[in-house]
């Protein structure tokens, strides 16, 4: 029985809610076809977005929602998206399988849908082919209420009030598809588009800088040292491919072996070493930690299914794919202190996606579920918990622990436990000792299957949340038995 410790008197971080977020990025079937549906589509919808996929990221309280982009904002100019749909500019989205953008979703639409989900907006701003006007105009456009051209061509189309925006991302990959540009050269320029992100009335925008591909740490080192001062938050993107090849095949999302499981988890397990040395040089030149770290765009990044679009990105979504969600989870409570927000990529339909359509039909990932069974963390205050625990036999060549845990309590004094046994075969027997809470009352909820287990269209439900009644308080304070490739979330009160 391998035993875990919960001390509820050492209380850490807050694990902010935006750890929680989404990115939609006009790629794919990501906006048209699966958010966006537009206001005449047969499919149930308000003002064009899905009700459905509304109420589904509402159920599992999605806080913040990053758009346009990802590679398509740094060629998205905002103007071409506003104003009657008929009248707005057509493009090629160059970056994702070349079709036509016609630019029916744009400013309104996606302030609208983060009205109906209850969400913050976060929105990246073009850097890489766009102008310091441009960006600035745009934060006009949102947030300025007063007299000024940007604000009268709002109310002009349809919006008189100001919206409120915080997060504003300066640009996006710029050292790949926002520019190819160098860490030094990029920084001189986010310096200078900064400068005209501005704050009007009561809207206080919260500046994030583009962050460092992976393991790119002089990235981060000259971006710093250069514009640190100036910014309240710097990215960092990592995605989980299999096979760690970008310009190869990067694997099956569905057809793997239990070697190739145990690799992939290896690999998203990388994810705390990148933080922990990305925030070390982070903190070389903020020693007083004043710069918020913001993986907003991480997951993993698989073949397409075969007969898509390549340039699409769609995949299917499996057990294994929930085991990455609950383990980046795990690693990012950890880092709460620093880490303020990240954001999977990508909502729907693509890659790690939280929902799946195919015409009015929908369904719910794995990865869904795994986002469900911790929403009673978000904004609760991280706890010391350890897990006495070894790699998994089975996974010697890409080594995984027996069980990850994290835990956290909320303002109602409720502790949070979630657990992880990324085994493919083995349950996995608990003890968990909590010390300042002795636990009487317990109500669980589990995700378990195959680590091949997936939802399709035909059956919708084959792997989804269910009750978990098998945990046992004792006088130290819970036991139960995992099943292989599971997560559990128990909640525990006196």
């Amino acid at each position: 029985m391998k035993k875990i410790q919960v001390n509820v008197n050492d209380r850490k971080s807050t694990i902010n809610k935006n750890i929680y977020g989404h990115f939609a990025e006009h790629l794919g079937r990501c906006i048209y076809n699966g958010i966006y549906v537009g206001e005449d589509s047969d499919i149930p919808n308000t003002k064009g977005m899905r009700n459905d996929i509304v109420e589904a990221l509402k159920h599992v309280k999605l806080p913040v929602l990053r758009w346009p982009g990802g590679c398509f904002a740094d060629e998205y100019h905002w103007k071409d998206g506003i104003g009657p749909k008929e009248n707005r500019k057509k493009m090629v989205n160059t970056h994702w399988g070349g079709v036509v953008e016609d630019n029916s979703f744009g400013t309104h639409e996606f302030m609208e849908l983060c009205r109906q989900i209850g969400c913050e907006p976060y929105i990246n701003g073009n850097v890489g082919s766009g102008t310091v006007q441009e960006m600035s105009e745009w934060v006009e456009y949102l947030t300025f209420d007063g007299v000024s051209p940007m604000a009268e061509l709002r109310r002009q189309n349809g919006q008189q009030e100001p919206w409120k925006v915080k997060y504003w991302g300066v640009g996006n990959e710029n050292w790949g598809c926002g520019g190819n540009m160098r860490p030094e050269f990029y920084a001189d320029l986010y310096r200078q588009f900064q400068t005209y992100v501005r704050n009007y009335g009561d809207n206080k925008i919260y500046k994030i800088a583009c962050g460092a591909n992976a393991q790119d740490l002089n990235w981060t080192e000259q971006v710093m040292k250069i514009a640190g001062r100036h910014m309240h938050a710097l990215t960092l993107h990592y995605y989980t491919l299999p096979t760690g090849n970008w310009f190869g095949s990067k694997g099956s999302a569905t057809d793997f072996d239990e070697k190739m499981y145990y690799t992939t988890l290896n690999k998203t397990l990388y994810m705390d070493k990148l933080i922990s040395d990305h925030l070390q040089i982070m903190h070389r030149y903020d020693p007083e930690n004043r710069v918020d770290l913001i993986v907003d765009e991480w997951g993993s990044w698989y073949d397409v299914e075969p007969g898509t679009n390549p340039g699409f990105l769609y995949q299917q979504n499996t057990m294994r794919d929930a085991m990455i969600a609950a383990l980046n989870f795990n690693i990012f409570h950890k880092y709460s202190d620093r880490i303020v927000m990240t954001n999977i990529a990508q909502t729907i339909n693509v890659l790690q996606a939280m929902v799946l359509t195919e015409g009015e039909k929908m369904l719910l990932t794995p990865t869904y579920h795994a986002y469900d069974l911790y929403k009673d963390h978000h904004d609760a205050t991280h706890v010391y918990s350890y897990a006495d625990t070894a790699p998994i036999k089975n996974s010697a060549d890409s080594p995984v622990p027996e069980v990850s845990v994290t835990a956290s309590v909320d303002a109602n004094g409720i502790l949070t436990i979630s657990l992880v046994n990324p085994s493919a075969t083995e349950e996995r027997p608990l003890q968990i000792e909590i010390a300042g809470l002795a636990a009487s009352k317990i109500s669980g909820k589990i995700l378990s299957g195959g680590y091949k287990d997936m939802n399709t269209f035909d059956n919708a439900n084959n792997v989804t949340v269910k009750d978990f009644n098998s945990a046992k308080a004792t006088a130290e304070g819970v036991e139960l038995t995992m099943p292989a490739c599971s997560i559990i979330t128990l909640r525990v009160e006196k």
